[in-house]
């Protein structure tokens, strides 16, 4: 699409077909019983679609990137191809692991205990001592174990069931609304991993609902109409969910409270980026940036690089999708920037897990463009440096800061033998539908088949 169609560009985003609920309770012990825990390791992480490394920061044949799940780690190696194969970090003579950092090249996989080489399409081409095994040569005969690997958005996906659906079927409506930004080269800006003292599901749990935002977030009314009643709430069949609000106007949630309403800092700066002028909307006209905004994007987006915007209805030019993805990825998706917020399990206690906090946005031609991000700005030709620590010990900025301080609080409540259950608003459903389509993969109905299994992925390039 060159230029949106004038009457598409201003309709709403369909609505995704509604679920049924079973009720849930939601007791206190799917937070930290060591027994569910291990369920849903067994039957639901290893049957599902994870979003794990980025195609473009292994453009090389034999770049690598390592990430961990839970108890495993994967392996992602770009292949002579140019597709990439994803594998079980582990060699397969006595179980060691190949390779502990996260990046990197080589020509070979060499196990660092007994010295089996192992090539990047999986191959064992040598073993010290062929001779000496009475099973005959393991060369031609073992190969490392090799995972369901695709490329979408420009994201490496993994599946550990041999017999999962593709990735568009898991992802269903993402699918088609995500290609819309043309994510594949947009670039990250932020990075940062905790390991934080709450269960997974706590922190999908949170960003899996907008009714915490005017108590735990306030300053969000600056630009972002919180109000449940202006939101629309979306629950797609595979698990999925999508929460829709409007962006680029204060909230009305402040006139409601009886609250004036004005221009704050962090939308003034939102008009001053598209070359509005805040004082043109001062004194009765605070509602209107909205529609501005979305008509200077138009036109000014193209000459600063973002031919996306073509793809996009107008809301989408201003306001924020936030979704979901079943089972532990949350993002917050504006025309400009993706808020990436990924939850993993701990290998081995319920009560920790990883959190990613990360930011991509598009590369503008003006690569001194500031990139505004929820921890600063930052020049987009900067690099992001990875940054990993334990919640704590540094910031993760202050909206993810307001939201682990108010969830580590909340995991000790959940050993409460007060704690009977969950009491949900409507605006909380989709922590609900989440909750069940665990269950649903706890007890079998969350596989299914299909017929062909392939392995290597190639990114749309």
């Amino acid at each position: 699409m060159t230029t949106p169609n004038p009457a598409w560009a201003k309709e709403p985003a369909p609505r995704y077909p509604e679920p049924s609920f079973k009720g849930s309770k939601i007791e206190g012990f799917r937070y930290h019983s060591k027994e569910f825990f291990e369920k849903e390791w067994e039957y639901m992480w290893t049957k599902v679609w994870l979003l794990l490394g980025r195609a473009d920061e292994i453009p090389e044949t034999g770049d690598y990137q390592q990430e961990e799940v839970g108890p495993e780690s994967i392996l992602m190696v770009r292949q002579e191809d140019g597709g990439i194969r994803a594998f079980y970090n582990v060699c397969q003579h006595r179980g060691a692991r190949l390779i502990f950092n996260d990046v990197g090249t080589v020509d070979a996989f060499t196990c660092p205990y007994h010295g089996w080489r192992w090539e990047i399409d999986g191959q064992l081409t040598f073993a010290l001592d062929p001779e000496d095994f009475p099973e005959g040569d393991p060369c031609g005969k073992l190969t490392l174990n090799e995972i369901r690997c695709e490329v979408f958005a420009g994201f490496i996906w993994v599946n550990m069931d041999p017999d999962c659906v593709t990735l568009k079927e898991y992802l269903g409506p993402l699918w088609d609304e995500w290609a819309a930004y043309e994510m594949d080269h947009w670039k990250r800006y932020l990075a940062q991993t905790c390991t934080a003292p709450i269960n997974w599901k706590v922190i999908l749990d949170n960003f899996n609902e907008s009714y915490h935002l005017p108590t735990v977030h306030p300053q969000a009314a600056g630009k972002t109409e919180e109000s449940y009643l202006s939101t629309q709430y979306d629950m797609a069949p595979e698990g999925h969910a999508r929460m829709w609000m409007q962006s680029g106007k204060p909230s009305k949630q402040m006139e409601w409270n009886g609250g004036q309403v004005k221009i704050e800092p962090v939308l003034e700066r939102q008009l001053r980026l598209w070359e509005l002028d805040p004082d043109e909307f001062r004194g009765g006209r605070e509602y209107e940036t909205r529609e501005a905004i979305q008509q200077a994007m138009r036109k000014l987006g193209k000459s600063r690089g973002y031919n996306h915007f073509d793809n996009l209805r107008d809301h989408q030019l201003t306001d924020v999708y936030h979704y979901f993805l079943f089972p532990n990825f949350a993002v917050s998706l504006w025309a400009t920037g993706f808020h990436f917020l990924r939850a993993r399990p701990h290998p081995t206690d319920p009560t920790q897990s990883v959190f990613d906090h990360w930011w991509y946005s598009p590369v503008p031609f003006d690569l001194e463009t500031p990139i505004h991000t929820p921890n600063g700005t930052f020049k987009a030709g900067d690099e992001a440096e990875h940054e990993v620590f334990n919640y704590g010990e540094q910031s993760l900025g202050l909206l993810i800061d307001q939201d682990m301080g108010v969830t580590t609080g909340q995991q000790l409540g959940f050993r409460s033998r007060a704690f009977k259950g969950v009491y949900l608003s409507g605006q909380e459903a989709r922590i609900r539908r989440y909750h069940e389509v665990i269950d649903e993969y706890i007890e079998g109905k969350g596989k299914r088949k299909v017929d062909s299994t392939p392995h290597t992925a190639i990114a749309a390039e």
